[in-house]
């Protein structure tokens, strides 16, 4: 076997474990710091909206041996906005303007062509216009939120209110780091972008009911035992699918990475930016949320109710009890423990025969013929 089937094996048995439910202050504050960075990133930079959602125009060309730098400030200048110029594989460019009047694309469209030295037949253009992109925008915040009362309803009747809760607040967490990373990095949102949200949400989801599932099937009947509180339950259920989560993580991650670092940048296929950073993102910080947050979290809901504070108490005086006999039975063993070197040895049975009993034990009186 080998060695991480080996340690998820003994995870799951609960030979050997990690305290991540009592060190979740930890995990909250290190969750609170990153969504702060987040926001303050959204506050200040905001995100970077494509065309699709502000309107705008995108430009595609002919072959060319115009740079992309080049194309940037020809575009800036002819349209009044700021350009994003994309290089594509057979040489061609794709020249996105984003807020820029659909009615002065014609117009564009002929300087754009003079400053490159190209026809304009040679140029193609594909407009989105301010009501549409809108509406787009519109749709897609209607998804999200449906997305979400869909999942809280589901983990409602599947478990219970509180683990919906729970998995709500860490929902919110991913989807809060992943467009953080976006206004800080200043990639594009494209409806891509709203699709790998999407994708990253059912992701981070389906590792927390994971856990959640097998939370529920150890806390039947917890309140008949008072071997353990709903903490180490809890704790107990994230080291045993731990190993399965880090698995289904690092092969999810794999080719999303090769999108992201690869296809969007060594070789430049910038279009793939917009799906794969979000997926990224989102998966890794879906399998942090579903450890880290989610769990921790159902506890310390349970935790509060009086029936759990009742199992804990009598759970912990009974810890302190096997404590306190195991010192006192230690205490006992060390007294008179060790005897001196020339002690006399203990003897069972008597000592000495009485005399009485000795006599006629010799040779036969008489005498011998």
């Amino acid at each position: 076997m080998s060695k991480i089937g080996s340690l998820g094996a003994r995870l799951h048995r609960g030979e050997i474990s990690y305290d991540f439910v009592g060190k979740r202050k930890i995990w909250y504050g290190v969750s609170i710091l990153i969504t702060i960075t987040a926001i303050v990133g959204l506050a200040v930079r905001g995100l970077n909206m494509g065309i699709d959602f502000r309107g705008g125009a995108v430009f595609t060309t002919g072959k060319t041996s115009v740079s992309v730098t080049q194309a940037e400030n020809y575009a800036s200048r002819a349209a009044g906005h700021d350009a994003v110029v994309q290089k594509l594989g057979n040489g061609t460019l794709r020249i996105q303007i984003a807020g820029m009047d659909t009615t002065k694309s014609d117009e564009t469209k002929k300087q754009l062509a003079k400053d490159m030295n190209v026809s304009p037949e040679s140029i193609a253009a594909d407009l989105v216009g301010p009501s549409w992109g809108d509406e787009i925008a519109n749709k897609a915040w209607q998804g999200l939120g449906i997305f979400m009362v869909l999942v809280v309803i589901y983990l409602a009747i599947a478990f219970e209110w509180r683990m919906a809760v729970a998995a709500l607040v860490a929902l919110i967490h991913d989807i809060t780091i992943t467009t953080g990373i976006y206004a800080l990095v200043g990639f594009e949102v494209t409806p891509g972008t709203v699709i790998g949200l999407l994708t990253i949400l059912g992701y981070s989801l389906y590792d927390t009911v994971v856990v959640f599932d097998s939370l529920k099937e150890q806390t039947k009947d917890i309140t008949k035992q008072t071997r353990f509180t709903y903490s180490d339950i809890a704790n107990q259920s994230i080291n045993g699918t731990l190993v399965r989560s880090i698995n289904t993580t690092v092969v999810a991650l794999l080719p999303v990475a090769g999108l992201l670092f690869i296809g969007g940048g060594f070789l430049g296929a910038g279009t793939l930016n917009d799906i794969s950073l979000s997926l990224f993102v989102g998966l890794a910080a879906g399998a942090y949320s579903s450890i880290f947050i989610a769990t921790p979290l159902v506890a310390d809901l349970k935790e509060a109710e009086p029936q759990m504070k009742a199992l804990k108490k009598r759970v912990l005086a009974k810890r302190a009890q096997a404590a306190a006999d195991e010192e006192l039975a230690e205490a006992r063993g060390g007294v008179g423990a060790e005897e001196p070197e020339d002690a006399t040895p203990a003897v069972v049975g008597p000592r000495n025969q009485p005399a009485s009993r000795n006599r006629g034990r010799g040779r036969p009186s008489g005498k011998r013929r």
